[in-house]
């Protein structure tokens, strides 16, 4: 018959020696360990460092005034606040600015008589085509439709050479003859090349990149207070300009804050 029984066997037992070996290399095990998770904590906070330094906005230096007279603006002449934007037709940022955000801006700000938009030429050298759509919207202003053709050039930027421009021109009736013949000219070329030096010497580098500020009387020079770098959502304009909206007004100050905010530039 098969049963269990109970071994009557001694069982043998460690001597202290052992036990105390036993002990040492648990000890030393548990250092090893304490040391290895310093190493893995550093080089995770070394990891995040350079995580937020490649996340930070590109470091610009605009001044503490910049004139607007003259230029071409949505809005209206009485508006208190100015954004100026730095943007290319061919960045894909520009244009998810252009769809997503810029909207918003119109109906809050620029349609309510409260902010003065204004668009100034960045195209990137590594964009074909963003100096012929630049070209192309400054000559459309000659007949009345530069924010027409901005707008049509943002649509839909999958094609921008010129067969597309004389085709999104004739659309927006404009003349395509006068059109070509402007864009083949050297006609808006200092002015596009004037607002790259300007953004140059911001070092402004990325696009799109905005300088918003208070106007001044005349509505022609406008005292910077912030910059925001990036393709934001419309929280984060409203951020920046509802403040700006309810500070009391000082034209001529001198005070700047300008705390760019973070963003993927092009």
């Amino acid at each position: 018959m098969a049963v269990c029984l109970l071994s009557t066997a001694a069982t043998a037992q460690p001597s202290a020696a052992a036990r105390a070996r036993d002990l040492a290399n648990l000890k030393d095990d548990v250092q090893q360990l304490k040391t290895q998770q310093q190493q893995i904590l550093a080089s995770l906070d070394e990891l995040k460092k350079l995580l937020r330094a490649r996340n930070e906005p590109p470091s610009v230096k605009v001044p503490d005034t910049m004139s607007v007279a003259g230029e071409p603006f949505r809005g209206e002449a009485g508006a208190s606040l100015a954004i100026i934007e730095y943007a290319d037709f061919e960045c894909p940022f520009c244009r998810r600015f252009e769809h997503d955000t810029f909207p918003q801006i119109r109906d809050a700000y620029i349609g309510t008589g409260k902010v003065k938009y204004f668009y100034r030429d960045l195209p990137l050298p590594f964009h074909q085509h963003s100096m012929p759509a630049a070209r192309a919207a400054r000559c459309a202003a000659e007949q009345g439709k530069l924010w027409e053709m901005h707008d049509s050039l943002f649509s839909d930027p999958a094609s921008l050479n010129t067969d597309d421009i004389d085709a999104r021109a004739a659309k927006l009736g404009i003349d395509t003859t006068k059109l070509d013949a402007c864009m083949a000219s050297e006609r808006f070329a200092d002015v596009i090349q004037r607002s790259m030096n300007e953004a140059s010497g911001m070092q402004i580098s990325g696009t799109p990149t905005f300088v918003i500020g208070t106007l001044g009387p005349n509505g022609e020079l406008v005292n910077v207070k912030k910059t925001v770098v990036g393709a934001f959502p419309f929280e984060a304009f409203k951020a920046v300009i509802d403040p700006l909206l309810a500070a009391p007004q000082t034209p001529l100050a001198s005070a700047n804050q300008k705390a760019p905010l973070a963003g993927s530039p092009n």
